[in-house]
C-alpha cells in the first residue's frame, strides 16, 4: 500500500497548490491520501523565528547609564574609605583605641580579608545612593499607566468593537517622541475595501452602470448603452476574471440542491471569500454584468456567462513565490482547447504581451493610476495540443526536481508566460480612511516626518499620497524611479541633491521605488539619505517586505539616531513593525500577524495622533518626573541634617 502511495505521488508531485492549511475542510470527496509535510523544526513558525532585541525606550536606557555611574561612584567611595581607614589607622592610637579594641580573632586575621571585609562594610553603608527601588517604581508606573490607553474612549472604534490594546508597556514614554512615521497604505491609510470603477478592454474604457457594462461616454439612453448581450472580448476578459484567482464561494450556497440560481433563471446574490480584497471586487463585478464564478467542483472551475453554464478543467496553477507580480491558471475550456489566463502588475504582463492593444491598455493603466486606482492586467494564450505537450513535460520536470527547484520552476513559468494576448487592464478602487488627511498634516506640524512604504505602483502610489495630503500640490515632486544602474541612479541622486541646495524655500517630496532604493543603498547609501533628510515627504512604491525594513533600520542606525515608528495591518508589515523603535498594529482586514507583533494596536490611523500627541506626552512627562524625583531624593538623602 505504502509502495503504490509513493508511485502515485511520483506521478503528481506534490506543490503549493497540493497543500492543505490548517483549518480546510474536505469537501466534494470521501476521502484523500496525503502525507505531513513541513512539520517539526520545517513549521513556518520555526523557519520564521528571529531572535530580535528586546526593545527599550531613550528614557530606560538613560536610567541605565546613570546607574552605571552612580555605581561607579559608589565603587569610588567604598575604595576610597577602605584606604582612608587603613591609613587613619597606621598610627598606633588610632589603631586600636580604648573604646574599640580589636579582639584575638581580628589581631591574627589575614590583612586581605580584613581589606575585603571593610570594603564590602562601606558598600553596604554607602549603597543609598544607587536607586533600587527605582526600577520597581518606574515599572508599577508603567503597567499602570498602559491601562488608559485601553480605557480611552477617543481611541475605540465602535463600528468594530475594538479599543487600542497594548502589547508591551516598556515603550509608553517612547511615544511622544517619535521624529518619524513609516506607515504601509493598503488597509493603513485606506480603509482595504475595494470597489470595481473602470476597466480597459480590447483598447475601450469600460465602466459598471445599473450592472451593465457599458462604454466610456454612453449612457444607458444611447443606443449601445442599452445592450445586453456581451461582445466576444467582453465576455473572454470577464472569464479570464473569473478563472484566474482564487476565490471560494460560500459553502451553505454551493452545497444547496439549486446553486446560486433559482428555479426561474434569476442570479441570486453569491457570497465571495478571498484573502485578496481586489481578487474579491473582481469576481463580485464580473458576477454584476454577466459572467458568474459559480464555484469549484473537484478540479473543475464553473462559470455561468448570461445564464449558460460552463465547466473549465483547472490544469494548472503557476504561482510558487507570494514575491511574484503575477499569477497564472491553464485551463481546458468545455470545447477542449487549452487556455493560459495570466493576471499580474502591467510591468509584468505588457512586456511580455505581443498582441492585443498594448499601447492604449498602457495609457489607460497610467489614467488609471492618476485617479488613485489599482491597476491589473489580464492576457491570454491559446496552447496547441504540441504545445502543451511540451509544457506538460517541463512542469513536471521542474517540480519534481530534488535540487534548484524554485529556479527551474521560474525558468518554465518564464517560458509559459510569453506571447501573450491583452485582454485589458482592471481599476479599483480602494478608499481613504476617515480623516487620515488631518493626522498627516498634525504629524507634520509637530515636526514627525511621514514616510508612505507601499507596493503599489509609482503612479497610484502618488496619487493616493496627494489625496491624503502625504504630498502638497505645492510641493516639489523630486523622483528617483526605473533605475537599471548604479551609474545612472548615482547621477540622479546627485542631481536632486543639487536641486535641494539650489532652492531653500520650497518644499521637497521624494518619490522612490524597490528597484532603484537597491541600487542606492548598495553604494550610494549616504548621499541617499542626504537627498531623503533633506525632503519634507517621502514615497516608497513598489517595496518588497524585507525592503521596508531595511528602509526603517537606514533611518534609526543614522548618525541621529531618531526614534522611528512603523505602522501597518498586514503580514508584509511585520517586519518593519518589529525593526522601528516602536511598532503599531492596525486592525485591519488583512489577519492579526501585524497586530500580535506589534507593541500597540490600534483600529484606525487617525488614532494615531491621541496616541503621539497625548498619551505619549503624559508619558514621558510622568517617567521624566518621576525619574529626576528619585535621583533627587538619593542626593537629599547625602546631605547632612543639622
Amino acid at each position: 500500500y505504502h509502495r503504490l502511495l509513493a508511485v502515485q505521488l511520483m506521478e503528481k508531485p506534490l506543490g503549493p497548490e497540493s497543500l492543505l492549511l490548517r483549518g480546510a475542510r474536505l469537501k466534494n470527496t470521501k476521502e484523500i491520501f496525503g502525507v505531513a509535510v513541513y512539520t517539526g523544526m520545517e513549521t513556518k513558525m520555526a523557519l520564521n523565528y528571529k531572535s530580535k532585541s528586546q526593545k527599550r525606550s531613550a528614557v530606560e536606557k538613560s536610567m541605565n547609564s546613570f546607574l552605571i555611574i552612580y555605581l561607579m561612584i559608589l565603587l569610588f567611595e567604598a575604595i576610597l574609605s577602605t584606604i582612608l581607614k587603613y591609613a587613619w589607622q597606621a598610627e598606633e592610637k588610632w589603631d586600636e583605641p580604648w573604646y574599640n579594641e580589636k579582639t584575638e580573632h581580628e589581631r591574627n586575621s589575614s590583612k586581605i580579608l580584613r581589606f575585603i571585609s571593610d570594603f564590602l562594610a562601606f558598600l553596604v553603608l554607602y549603597n543609598f545612593i544607587i536607586p533600587i527601588s527605582l526600577y520597581v517604581t518606574v515599572e508599577m508606573q508603567k503597567f499602570l499607566g498602559s491601562f488608559f490607553i485601553g480605557w480611552d474612549l477617543d481611541l475605540y472604534h465602535e463600528e468594530t468593537n475594538q479599543r487600542a490594546q497594548v502589547n508591551t508597556s516598556d515603550l509608553n514614554e517612547e511615544l511622544g517622541q517619535v521624529e518619524y512615521v513609516f506607515t504601509d497604505k493598503t488597509g493603513t491609510l485606506t480603509e482595504n475595501e475595494m470597489q470595481f470603477r473602470e476597466c480597459s478592454i480590447n483598447g475601450i474604457k469600460y465602466q459598471e452602470v445599473n450592472g451593465k457594462l457599458t462604454p466610456e461616454g454612453f449612457s444607458e439612453d444611447s443606443p449601445d448603452g442599452n445592450r445586453h448581450n456581451l461582445m466576444k472580448e467582453e465576455e473572454l476578459f470577464l472569464k479570464a476574471v473569473c478563472l484566474c484567482h482564487t476565490v471560494q464561494v460560500n459553502a451553505d450556497q454551493t452545497d444547496s440542491a439549486d446553486g446560486p440560481w433559482h428555479a426561474n433563471g434569476i442570479i441570486s446574490p453569491l457570497e465571495y471569500y478571498a484573502s485578496s480584497p481586489d481578487e474579491k471586487a473582481l469576481v463580485e463585478a464580473a458576477s454584476r454584468v454577466g459572467v458568474v464564478f459559480t464555484g469549484t467542483s473537484g478540479d473543475s472551475m464553473e462559470v455561468k456567462s448570461l445564464g449558460k453554464p460552463e465547466r473549465y478543467k483547472l490544469l494548472h496553477v503557476l504561482e510558487f513565490d507570494p514575491n511574484r507580480r503575477r499569477m497564472s491558471v491553464i485551463v481546458e475550456s468545455p470545447s477542449g482547447e487549452k487556455l493560459l489566463f495570466t493576471k499580474g502588475a502591467e510591468s509584468s504582463i505588457l512586456p511580455r504581451s505581443k498582441s492585443g492593444e498594448i499601447d492604449k491598455t498602457r495609457i489607460h493603466v497610467d489614467e488609471f493610476a492618476l485617479k488613485g486606482l489599482r491597476t491589473l492586467c489580464i492576457a491570454y494564450r491559446r496552447f496547441t495540443p504540441e504545445e502543451y505537450q511540451e509544457i506538460g513535460k517541463r512542469l513536471h520536470e521542474a517540480r519534481t526536481a530534488l535540487q534548484q527547484r524554485e529556479e527551474r520552476l521560474a525558468d518554465v513559468f518564464n517560458f509559459i508566460e510569453r506571447d501573450l494576448e491583452l485582454l485589458g487592464a482592471t481599476g479599483v478602487e480602494d478608499k481613504l480612511q476617515e480623516k487620515v488627511q488631518e493626522t498627516i498634516e498634525a504629524l507634520r506640524l509637530a515636526g514627525i516626518k511621514v514616510w508612505v512604504l507601499t507596493g503599489d505602483k509609482h503612479e497610484t502610489a502618488v496619487s493616493v499620497s496627494l489625496s491624503c495630503g502625504h504630498f502638497h500640490r505645492t510641493m516639489n515632486i523630486l523622483e528617483l524611479v526605473q533605475h537599471k544602474s548604479d551609474s545612472t541612479c548615482a547621477e540622479q541622486l546627485r542631481q536632486l541633491a543639487k536641486r535641494i541646495k539650489e532652492d531653500h524655500v520650497i518644499q521637497h517630496g521624494l518619490v522612490v521605488d524597490g528597484t532603484s532604493l537597491s541600487l542606492a543603498l548598495r553604494e550610494h547609501e549616504k548621499l541617499f539619505m542626504e537627498v531623503c533628510k533633506n525632503c519634507s515627504a517621502v514615497l516608497c512604491c513598489r517595496m518588497a517586505p524585507l525592503q521596508k525594513a531595511k528602509v526603517v533600520r537606514l533611518l534609526k542606525t543614522s548618525p541621529e539616531k531618531p526614534i522611528t515608528l512603523a505602522i501597518g495591518d498586514g503580514a508584509n508589515d511585520v517586519s518593519m513593525i518589529q525593526e522601528a523603535h516602536v511598532g503599531i498594529g492596525i486592525m485591519g482586514k488583512e489577519g492579526r500577524q501585524a497586530v500580535r507583533n506589534s507593541d500597540y494596536a490600534i483600529a484606525r490611523f487617525k488614532f494615531l495622533s491621541k496616541l503621539l500627541f497625548v498619551h505619549g506626552h503624559f508619558y514621558y512627562i510622568r517617567i521624566a518626573t518621576l525619574v529626576q524625583y528619585f535621583f533627587y531624593k538619593v542626593s537629599l538623602q547625602r546631605v547632612p541634617v543639622s
